[in-house]
């Protein structure tokens, strides 16, 4: 792309002298893999959008303090390299905090190792941290900025800030600090359209955007009540949800977000779409809500959006071009070739390793007094497990876990008693022989709340574990982050376990081609792919397969590991050409 002076200049924006509304789309580099980002990004382009948004998250660049990565699906500076090839700007949300659904809003978990770290503001101990980050990750995006003849067009310097907090020290403390490291594109912030959020989130210097999926009228309003005779922007169009386990599948009509759209033209607006291609959450990077109780978000982030989940062009895409060429000109609809897709068929798991009977192959076990949140032995994600011995006889015992994130399973000499949830707790009856019993507690994590007031969020057993109304101490802990399988022993499998257990089975293939493990007739777990972690699956629902992109394949031999924890009936699955991500309906 030649070079880029992009400004404001009274109520629009204006590029190399002339005016321009931005016409963006989001696309998380960190949800797609990198081997399709030129194909997406071209989607974007072909569809009529000038623009591509992405967040940045901290956790997936620093997943261990002090230690850093810009490589393969975290390679940013790639992914804006190939939008300014396709001849696309850039806007980039940097911020510590980015929401997204994704797991602690950005936020690395080591940050709560401290349980006294105050996050979102101005509290020195978290801004040395930002700050650091902040040294390694600025330094990488300035050459791309337009004042340096790159793409990024303008950079956000908090996310929603007006739905946390009010500490307008801290945003002023971002946006110098992005300042002092060379960053001179546009600064923006973006909030709902409300009093409260906008008095909370906009500062002075920074331009404000706001966000929303429907009425354009008045949120526009309130928008230049706070900042007249400026452009005016809508950073977060919500043209699709994301879906929560246990929920049906949202979706939303095309016309009706053509017609938003068209209401926005109309005003001159510039909009960015939330999202344009949504992607997955690979591994355990999905995150969760806590409003009345706590939900966790699917793998899936597929969102109901203008390319589906594997990059194809949904009715939303056509019905968007359409109002978009009414306003705008166009170049004749050009898309890239059709990525193919293949079901595979049948793959049948022949070896198993119960986890109780592989805890050692997988983590070196810590005593301590009390049980311990992931986060204070320094884990991030998955799983661990807790034990302790109880003396007998003890009879109709209430078993307490106390503040539990997120799901515990309950074992007893390792027969499996029960199930123990955050969202529905409750306590469970078991008796202990008189020559006492081992008590062993395996908890998921199934991802830190994003956003709203709960956002610290530690894991695994938080306070205690009560028997009738007594402490038990004495704990050895196995954590259990599930990073490297390698260390598991095999054998074959005779017949599926009750307990949590790893499950082999071996396929091959002629060509790689993208395709859809249906996971049906599984209860819960986790699914690898050639050592990938493609993502959690839950027998209720919404998402019945889980995406496999051709790059985690190979021609010839490919293998996949199921983490299951509550066993199965009959041990296959199908991969399928056709994704399902409502019980009830496919999505195509």
């Amino acid at each position: 792309m030649s070079s880029l002076d992009f400004s404001i200049q009274g109520s629009q924006f204006v590029l190399n002298g002339e005016p321009i509304q931005v016409i963006s789309g989001a696309m998380h580099y960190f949800r797609v893999v990198p081997e399709y980002w030129e194909d997406r990004l071209l989607k974007l382009k072909a569809c009529g959008f000038n623009t591509v948004e992405t967040y940045v998250p901290w956790n997936l660049h620093e997943p261990s303090e002090g230690e850093f990565c810009f490589e393969g699906i975290a390679d940013v500076e790639r992914f804006i390299s190939l939008a300014d090839k396709v001849g696309l700007m850039v806007i980039i949300r940097p911020s510590p905090y980015i929401c997204a659904e994704w797991e602690f809003g950005g936020l690395p978990a080591w940050l709560l190792q401290d349980r006294n770290v105050r996050l979102r503001c101005y509290d020195p101990h978290f801004l040395q941290k930002v700050d650091a980050y902040y040294d390694q990750l600025i330094p990488r995006l300035v050459p791309h900025l337009c004042t340096n003849e790159g793409p990024i067009i303008a950079m956000q310097i908090e996310n929603e800030y007006g739905s946390y907090g009010n500490d307008q020290k801290y945003l002023q403390y971002l946006r110098d600090g992005l300042i002092r490291r060379n960053v001179d594109c546009l600064l923006f912030t973006s909030d709902g359209p409300s009093d409260s959020m906008l008095q909370g989130g906009m500062t002075e210097g920074v331009f404000a955007t706001v966000n929303f999926g429907s009425g354009v009228q008045p949120h526009f309003d309130k928008l230049e009540e706070y900042q007249p005779g400026q452009p005016v922007m809508c950073m977060e169009f919500w043209n699709g949800w994301f879906d929560h386990w246990g929920e049906e599948h949202h979706t939303r009509d095309a016309g009706d977000v053509a017609g938003t759209l068209e209401q926005m033209l109309q005003r001159n607006a510039s909009v960015n779409f939330y999202m344009f291609h949504g992607g997955t959450n690979f591994g355990f990077y999905n995150g969760a809500n806590h409003g009345e109780k706590y939900e966790p978000t699917i793998t899936s982030y597929d969102y109901d959006v203008l390319l589906n989940e594997h990059g194809v062009p949904t009715d939303k895409f056509y019905a968007v071009r359409e109002v978009l060429e009414k306003y705008l000109p166009l170049a004749p609809l050009a898309l890239p070739e059709p990525i193919p897709v293949k079901a595979f068929g049948e793959v049948k798991f022949t070896e198993c390793a119960p986890l109780l009977g592989s805890l050692t192959a997988l983590s070196s076990p810590v005593q301590r007094s009390c049980p311990e949140t992931m986060e204070a032995l320094g884990q991030d994600y998955g799983f661990i497990y807790y034990e302790t011995t109880i003396t007998g006889p003890r009879n109709d015992c209430r078993l307490v876990l106390q503040d539990v994130h997120d799901r515990a399973l309950v074992f007893v000499d390792e027969q499996y008693i029960g199930t123990v949830e955050r969202w529905s707790p409750a306590d469970l009856m078991i008796d202990i022989p008189e020559q006492g019993a081992k008590l062993g507690i395996l908890v998921e994590n199934m991802g830190r709340v994003n956003y709203g007031p709960l956002l610290k969020d530690l894991k695994g057993i938080t306070e205690g574990v009560r028997l009738n109304g007594q402490f038990l101490f004495h704990w050895t802990i196995y954590p259990l982050p599930m990073k490297d399988l390698s260390g598991l022993s095999f054998q074959a499998l005779e017949q599926a376990c009750e307990t949590p257990a790893f499950y082999k089975g071996v396929f091959r293939i002629d060509q790689p081609a993208d395709t859809f493990l249906q996971c049906s007739g599984w209860k819960k777990g986790v699914a690898y792919v050639n050592g990938h972690n493609i993502g959690r699956y839950w027998e209720i629902g919404p998402q019945e397969t889980l995406y496999v992109p051709a790059p985690f394949l190979r021609a010839g031999e490919n293998e996949i590991i199921l983490f299951e924890l509550h066993g199965t009936d009959h041990a296959s699955m199908v991969l399928t050409d056709t994704p399902k991500l409502d019980k009830g309906s496919s999505a195509e």
